[in-house]
């Protein structure tokens, strides 16, 4: 299962986050009962949840009012959120937001140049804010969305400017530029603030990675949470849950470049590489310091094989350095081996590999090992037993597709 929290189109804040997670599924009112309970020990804030339609889309609405609003230090905020006890309150849910509110005062804290010791809360509102964040870490964690593969798509963050507690402000906020480091965004379309520092540190806390466009995922169920504001516009956050289509694991790149080897022995140490837990092992020829031609030797290996690997490395190259790029996310199609009998001199047993996405066949190809065998044994070329092999396999799908 993965999740893709979409804030391209009206950004996000803390209740559309609340309200997206509503409409996915998590419980209305044990939320609206958590948040109201949460934010009492800042002085309480009313919760309204309904649904919605906002520039045609049906969407769920957080409506968070406080009447206090008043600063509060950091250190003391603190204090009053270790103080929170409720029977739906779990343990994981209270350290999400310790997280969360732990990324502002960091956020405001650069800001300002000073330590969290010093740093008092203004813009948030401390009842709307606590309100907020417990809300959506109750849902998210309700929902078991912390066991699930997190994806963000970028961020709208809006334009113009804001008037804060500290005069007139750009959009974004210093605080959510802060919190936003390393995250994809873009301004507009609106001269309004889209992305709120609240709103911006849970997405930071819940996503695993960001991606410029949506990853190739089968979907299940969409949430739609809205915003207050009328942009003219759909202002909603997407929240889309679904089947990744493709497996993933991870892998580590291993590479460092050579120019005092034979070819007798880089195929030497292709075989002991492979022998150590290589996925596979490449060659690339490059220019090397002052000019000398050279070889670029890169293995592809499991994470847990990498240390092994990196030895090996090292000990039949005599290289100085090894470059580890680890955790490589690797997409892999699901895989099927299929024998048929084709009619090669005779009946021959020849086995296939597909590679499937969902049910559609991407990619086949005859065992090199099956091909070779039946090659050695008719004399007909390699190639020629690839070609007739290949062959067979496009006739026996066609008639399995006719069936």
């Amino acid at each position: 299962m993965v999740l893709i929290i979409d804030p391209q189109n009206a950004g996000i804040s803390g209740n559309m986050v609340v309200g997206a997670l509503i409409d996915l599924g998590a419980h209305i009112n044990e939320t609206q009962e958590l948040m109201e309970h949460s934010s009492s020990f800042y002085g309480g804030a009313n919760i309204n949840i309904s649904k919605v339609n906002s520039s045609g889309i049906k969407a769920t609405l957080v409506e968070v009012k406080s009447e206090i609003n008043y600063s509060i230090s950091y250190k003391k905020f603190q204090n009053k959120l270790n103080e929170l006890q409720h029977d739906l309150l779990e343990p994981e849910m209270l350290e999400f937001a310790r997280r969360v509110f732990h990324t502002l005062a960091w956020s405001e804290a650069k800001v300002h140049g000073i330590s969290l010791n010093k740093i008092h809360f203004h813009e948030v509102g401390a009842a709307d804010a606590v309100a907020d964040v417990i809300g959506a870490s109750f849902a998210y964690h309700q929902l078991g969305l912390n066991q699930e593969k997190i994806y963000a798509l970028p961020v709208a963050l809006g334009g113009g400017t804001i008037r804060a507690s500290h005069g007139r402000m750009p959009v974004p906020a210093p605080a959510t530029l802060n919190i936003l480091k390393g995250a994809l965004t873009f301004g507009g379309p609106v001269e309004k603030e889209l992305t709120t520092p609240t709103g911006a540190a849970i997405l930071m806390t819940m996503k695993d990675e960001f991606k410029p466009f949506q990853p190739m995922l089968i979907s299940s169920k969409v949430g739609y949470g809205s915003g207050s504001m009328d942009l003219g516009f759909p202002n909603i956050l997407r929240i889309i849950k679904g089947q990744n289509a493709l497996k993933e694991d991870k892998i580590s790149l291993l590479e460092t470049n050579v120019d005092h080897l034979s070819g007798e022995v880089l195929g030497h140490i292709f075989e002991i590489l492979m022998e150590e837990g290589a996925l596979d092992v490449t060659l690339i020829p490059t220019i090397m310091k002052k000019n000398r031609p050279g070889q670029l030797l890169r293995v592809i290996c499991k994470s847990k094989d990498a240390e092994n690997v990196t030895r090996t490395l090292f000990k039949e190259t005599g290289t100085l350095g090894v470059r580890n790029f680890p955790l490589v996310h690797r997409s892999i199609l699901k895989r099927k081996i299929i024998t048929l009998e084709v009619n090669i001199k005779g009946l021959q047993k020849l086995k296939f590999k597909l590679g499937m996405l969902g049910s559609r066949i991407i990619t086949s190809r005859v065992e090199y090992e099956d091909a070779r065998r039946v090659s050695q044994q008719t004399g007909i070329p390699l190639k020629d037993i690839i070609k007739m092999a290949d062959q067979a396999l496009k006739n026996y799908l066609k008639n399995q597709d006719r069936s």
